[in-house]
């Protein structure tokens, strides 16, 4: 397999105070590639003492990185970008080693990580405050933002640059300390993306990472410590759930970026390629593997078989293997886990009158690959309808009424993206206001983006990242009066 990297220069350990330092009892365990089941590396495993020296460290330097000029912390974001961009070929090859996208797909996510760098370098000199005067002339009102304090973060495995750009770059520009804990399953690209920073020169302490196979040893006594004022995490719903409960007992900040169960809508009047080409990019990005994936595909029954037909044939044009290799399209679901899941999802889909227009199948070989699948006349007590799939299947469904299909939309407990097609402004504006989501793609596939606010409603979590409501979910505000 061809790789930019030397195996030999990964970083591996834990990044603490400033240091690279092994784990306590020097545990470690392995990341897998999963095209090949090829052991990449053993990654530092990191323990409930190494999580205790790490959230020391964020706490004893808080107080002096807060009150860091904003033009160093703006610098400092913006060498990361510099530095990032220059290795753009590396850290893409390790992400596609240990994460399984398409190269390509790969240096996309490089550049669009390093957005969040470039875009918060440029926010974090803009904090800024208000001055007003009490109504009866009394008193002068001074309002000021100042950094929230030390934060924890927690990122999932299938954009391990991009999701540790977007919570770290926003933290650094408002002043905050962090502990950061990367996904099990990806924590190369995290730990690289680390010593970039360090690089960039800021300060020891500042951000900590310690990756773990027992997340809750490590993230448990971080919320529990009376250190951390806020915790930023994307992934399950479930898991979200748990860390708002921990949140709670010291009533620490909250961002969650939770699960979704997107709707991807095509009306009569839609231009069919136009949504073709907005599906391909709505399902198939990571794989199917996305939060912001469409997960349920509703087109009008009087275009259902076209849309239906041209997606398919897209999709079973493309080529699927090993992300590394040169002409591939669609790499690998993460794991073992992961790919029966999807398998068992469209067998259920079938079971229950689904029919198959392409895919539906592994491929031989060694592997955690689906093919992309197309699926017709789905029913909607099918599992896939209320499971978010994470893989490559389109699950289709016909509908009548642009009524019956904003109330089949908004039907879940998610609310994070939707997507619709039409060529009439009056319901695009329809669609967008009566969405129960926190996004919508309007004849696009492609909602992230670093200067859009990105987040979503109901159990698809709180806050958002990115925009310029970024870097306030990292800022407390504080009212002085002053008699005058």
């Amino acid at each position: 397999m061809s790789t930019s990297f030397d195996p030999a220069d990964l970083r591996t350990d834990l990044f603490i105070d400033g240091a690279w330092r092994p784990a306590t009892g020097s545990a470690t365990f392995p990341v897998e590639n999963p095209a090949t089941h090829e052991v990449i590396a053993h990654v530092a495993d990191g323990s409930p003492a190494d999580a205790e020296l790490a959230i020391q460290a964020a706490g004893r330097v808080q107080a002096e990185w807060g009150k860091s000029t904003p033009r160093q912390r703006a610098d400092i974001l913006r060498r990361a970008f510099d530095l990032v961009l220059a290795n753009t070929d590396r850290l893409a090859a390790i992400m596609t080693a240990e994460m399984g996208k398409p190269l390509a797909e790969a240096k996309g996510e490089v550049a669009y990580g390093a957005e969040f760098l470039r875009w918060f370098s440029e926010e974090a000199v803009r904090v800024g405050g208000d001055s007003t005067t009490s109504v009866d002339r009394s008193t002068r009102i001074l309002i000021t933002q100042e950094p929230v304090g030390p934060c924890v973060l927690v990122t999932p495995w299938n954009f391990p640059l991009a999701m540790g750009a977007r919570k770290i770059a926003p933290a650094v520009a408002a002043g905050c300390t962090m502990v950061f804990k990367p996904a099990e399953l990806t924590p190369l690209t995290s730990l690289a993306l680390a010593d970039i920073f360090r690089q960039a020169g800021l300060p020891d302490g500042v951000l900590n990472v310690v990756p773990t196979t027992k997340a809750s040893t490590v993230v448990g006594p971080w919320m529990s410590s009376g250190i951390a004022r806020k915790v930023s995490f994307t992934g399950s719903t479930e898991v979200g759930k748990l860390l708002l409960r921990q949140a709670s007992d010291n009533v620490m900040r909250s961002s969650m970026e939770l699960g979704g169960n997107a709707p991807f809508i095509v009306l009569a009047d839609a231009d069919i390629e136009k949504a073709v080409d907005g599906a391909m990019k709505a399902k198939m990005r990571n794989m199917g593997e996305a939060c912001t994936a469409a997960n349920r595909f509703f087109v009008h029954r009087s275009v259902v078989e076209e849309f239906s037909e041209k997606l398919a044939k897209k999709l079973s044009e493309l080529k699927v293997g090993d992300g590394a290799a040169a002409g591939n399209d669609v790499g690998p679901l993460i794991e073992q886990k992961g790919l029966d899941k999807v398998e068992s999802l469209v067998a259920d889909a079938v079971a229950k009158g689904a029919r198959i227009l392409t895919g539906g199948n592994r491929p031989d070989g060694p592997g955690y690959f689906y093919n992309p699948t197309v699926l017709v006349d789905v029913p909607k007590d099918a599992l896939l309808m209320s499971t978010e799939i994470f893989g490559p299947v389109a699950a289709i469904t016909a509908f009548d009424s642009e009524d019956e299909v904003i109330k089949l939309a908004n039907d879940t407990d998610w609310g994070l993206v939707g997507y619709v097609f039409t060529e009439a402004m009056d319901k695009a504006l329809r669609f967008s206001t009566e969405l129960e989501v926190g996004m919508v793609g309007v004849n696009t596939g492609l909602v992230s983006n670093p200067t859009a606010p990105f987040g979503g409603v109901k159990q698809s979590g709180l806050g958002r990242e990115g925009g310029k409501t970024g870097i306030e979910e990292f800022l407390e505000t504080k009212y002085t009066a002053i008699a005058v």
